[in-house]
C-alpha cells in the first residue's frame, strides 16, 4: 500500500522522519515499498519540514523488528506472502541521516539562504531523494557566474547525470588536500582538479610532478591506456619545465619548454631538512649544515663538496662541526653530484632557469615540472623545496608591493602548489622549518596555496592538517589515516561511517571551504568526454587573462 503524502510533499519520497537529535543525528522509517538494499551510505537526500528542508547524508542502515518473536520465529523461505505481510509492519529498516544545511520551504526557494543546522525536523516529516534542482541550489553550475567559479567534480551519490560543483574561487583561497591509498585514482582526481583551475583562470599551478603524470600523455593507472596531459589540453596556458629534457623528449616525441637546472649554490640548509630520514641523516649531521652557512654564506654547499676527506677535520675544527656528522653529511649530499641537473660550479652569471620559472607564473602559464628518470624520493623533496622556498620569497614580495601602491595590477596571481609524498615535506618535527609547512600556515594573505596529495594523512603535522580548506577524501583503510583525513571536521564519527562505505575507484567524500556541505561523489571520468568540455567553447589566453584581471579589480 503506498504510504499517505501530505500536500506539496516532494516525489520520490524514502520514509518519514521518526527518531533523533541535533547532535547524534535523526532516524527515517523506510517505507515498506522501498527495497533497503537501495539505500546506500553516502546518499544525498532531502528532509521536508514544516518550515525548513534539510539537505541531509544517509549515514547508516539498519534492520529492525517491531517483536522479537518475529526475530526467534522468523517465516519459511517459501512463504513470501507472510514475508511480504510482515515487512513495513512487524519487521522494517531504519536508516540514519546527518543534516548537514538546511532552508526555508515557505515559497521562493530561489531566494532562500542556506542555513546551519539548529534544529531538527519534526516526527513524520517525509524523506525523499534530492533532485538536480536541489544539487544545483546548494553546489552551484558551471554555468553560473559567468563560468569562471564552479567547476564539476563529479555526481552525488546515486544520482548519475547530474553535476556537483565545486566552488573554485573559493577552493584556490585556501590550501587542499586530496586524500586516498594506493589505486584509488588521487592523480586523476588531481588533474580534474587542475583543469577546474586552469580552465576558469582561479589559479596558475606549480606542478612536482614526480612520476612525469600531468604534463604530456600517460598511462592510466590500471595502465590499459593513455590519457591527455595538461600541456595538451592546454597548449598555451601550461609549460613543462623537466630535469630529465633527454626523457621527455624520447618518452613524448616533445622538447620541454625548460631544461632545469640546479646549482648547489642555489640550495640552503632549510632545503635539506625533510631528507634527514631519506638520507638517514641525524639532527647532529643536519646541523651541520647551518654552522657550514654561517661561515660560507651561499657557498657552504660548494665548500663542504670540495672539501677532501683528509681535509674535513680541519674543516668542521673550524667551523665548530662534529667531524664524523660533517663526514656524513659530505658523503649523503655528494649523491646529487652523479646527477646530470646538479651543477657544482658558481651560478654567478649562468642562465637562473627558476627565475624563468616565476616569470612563466607571473604571466599566467602554469608549470609542470618533470622528474623523468630522477624519479627519487631525495631528488624530489630537494628539488621541491629549493623551488618553493624562492616561489614562496617572491609572492612575499610581490605581495608587499602590491599592498603598498595598492594598484589592481600589482595583484599576485592566486597560486596553488601541488605536491604528492607530501607528508615527507609535512610531517611533524620538520613542518614548520620547510617552505611548504610555512605555506600551509602562513601563505594565504601572500595569494599562495597548496594541494596536498596523499595516502597517509596520519605522517602530516596536525597543525598543518587544521590549516586545509578543503578535503578530497577517496578510499582510505587504516583507521589512524580516517582519523587524520576527518581531524577538525564537524561531524568526523558520522562521516567515518560514509568513509567506510566508499568504492575503492571513482567515489569520494568532499568536504570543507569549496563546498557547502559535505557529499559523496562518483566522480567525473578522465576521458574524451571531459577533454571536449573542458576545451570548449575555446577562449584565448589573452581573453581569459583579461577576464580574471576585471574580475579582481
Amino acid at each position: 500500500m503506498e504510504p499517505l503524502r501530505r500536500p506539496n510533499e516532494r516525489p520520490d519520497r524514502l520514509g518519514v522522519i521518526t527518531h533523533g537529535s541535533l547532535t547524534k543525528g535523526v532516524e527515517m522509517k523506510l517505507d515498506a515499498g522501498e527495497s533497503i538494499e537501495d539505500v546506500v551510505a553516502g546518499t544525498f537526500v532531502v528532509i521536508q519540514g514544516e518550515k525548513y528542508d534539510f539537505f541531509s547524508m544517509i549515514t547508516d542502515v539498519r534492520i529492525d523488528a517491531a517483536n522479537e518473536n518475529i526475530l526467534l520465529h522468523p517465516p519459511p523461505a517459501g512463504n513470501g506472502l507472510l514475508r511480504q505481510i510482515l515487512k513495513g509492519s512487524g519487521t522494517y529498516a531504519t536508516v540514519t541521516l546527518k543534516p548537514m544545511l538546511m532552508m526555508r520551504n515557505d515559497g521562493l526557494q530561489e531566494l532562500a539562504e542556506t542555513l546551519p543546522v539548529k534544529t531538527v525536523p519534526s516526527h513524520f516529516a517525509p524523506v525523499a531523494r534530492a533532485t538536480a534542482e536541489d544539487v544545483a541550489r546548494i553546489f552551484g553550475h558551471e554555468a553560473n557566474d559567468g563560468g569562471n567559479r564552479y567547476f564539476q567534480i563529479g555526481e552525488p551519490l546515486g544520482m548519475p547525470g547530474i553535476p556537483v560543483c565545486i566552488d573554485l574561487e573559493r577552493f584556490v583561497e585556501r590550501s587542499n588536500a586530496v586524500f586516498g591509498k594506493t589505486g584509488t585514482g588521487k592523480t586523476f582526481l588531481t588533474r580534474l582538479l587542475l583543469c577546474g583551475t586552469i580552465k576558469t583562470g582561479r589559479a596558475v599551478n606549480l606542478v612536482f610532478d614526480m612520476h612525469s603524470e600531468y604534463g604530456y600523455n600517460a598511462r592510466k593507472e590500471d595502465g590499459s591506456t593513455f590519457v591527455k596531459g595538461l600541456r595538451e589540453l592546454f597548449p598555451h596556458r601550461v609549460q613543462v619545465f623537466s630535469l630529465d629534457p633527454n626523457g621527455t623528449r624520447e618518452r613524448t616525441g616533445r622538447d620541454p619548454d625548460c631544461a632545469v637546472y640546479l646549482y648547489a649554490d642555489q640550495i640552503e640548509p632549510e632545503d635539506i631538512l625533510p631528507l634527514q630520514d631519506t638520507l638517514n641523516l641525524n639532527e647532529t649531521a643536519a646541523e651541520s649544515s647551518y654552522l657550514l652557512q654561517r661561515h660560507f654564506g651561499r657557498n657552504w654547499l660548494l665548500t663542504l663538496l670540495q672539501t677532501s676527506e683528509s681535509e674535513l677535520n680541519d674543516l668542521a675544527e673550524s667551523i665548530g662541526a662534529h667531524p664524523a656528522s660533517l663526514g656524513a653529511l659530505r658523503r649523503k649530499l655528494a649523491t646529487f653530484e652523479r646527477y646530470d641537473f646538479f651543477k657544482t660550479e658558481p651560478s654567478a652569471g649562468k642562465r637562473d632557469v627558476l627565475d624563468d620559472l616565476l616569470e612563466a607564473l607571473s604571466n599566467g602559464k602554469s608549470v609542470i615540472l618533470e622528474f623523468g628518470r630522477y624519479d627519487d624520493l631525495r631528488v624530489y623533496l630537494l628539488v621541491a623545496n629549493v623551488i618553493t622556498r624562492r616561489v614562496r620569497a617572491a609572492y612575499e614580495e610581490m605581495t608587499a608591493r602590491y599592498l603598498q601602491t595598492q594598484d589592481p595590477a600589482d595583484r599576485p596571481r592566486q597560486l596553488m602548489i601541488t605536491i604528492e609524498e607530501a607528508h615527507k615535506f609535512l610531517m611533524p618535527g620538520i613542518a614548520r622549518e620547510t617552505p611548504f609547512g610555512k605555506i600551509a600556515r602562513e601563505m594565504r594573505k601572500y595569494f599562495v596555496s597548496l594541494l596536498v596529495v596523499d595516502q597517509r594523512p596520519s605522517a602530516i603535522d596536525e597543525e598543518v592538517l587544521s590549516q586545509i580548506g578543503t578535503r578530497i577524501i577517496a578510499q582510505l583503510n587504516d583507521d589512524k589515516d580516517i582519523t587524520a583525513a576527518l581531524v577538525g571536521t564537524r561531524d568526523a564519527g558520522a562521516l567515518r561511517q560514509v568513509l567506510a562505505s566508499l568504492d575503492s575507484k571513482q567515489q569520494a567524500l568532499i568536504l570543507g571551504h569549496a563546498v557547502p556541505m559535505p557529499v559523496v561523489v562518483q566522480t567525473r571520468s578522465y576521458d574524451d568526454a571531459f577533454y571536449r568540455a573542458i576545451r570548449g567553447p575555446e577562449r584565448s589566453f589573452e581573453e581569459l587573462d583579461n577576464e580574471m584581471k576585471n574580475l579582481f579589480n
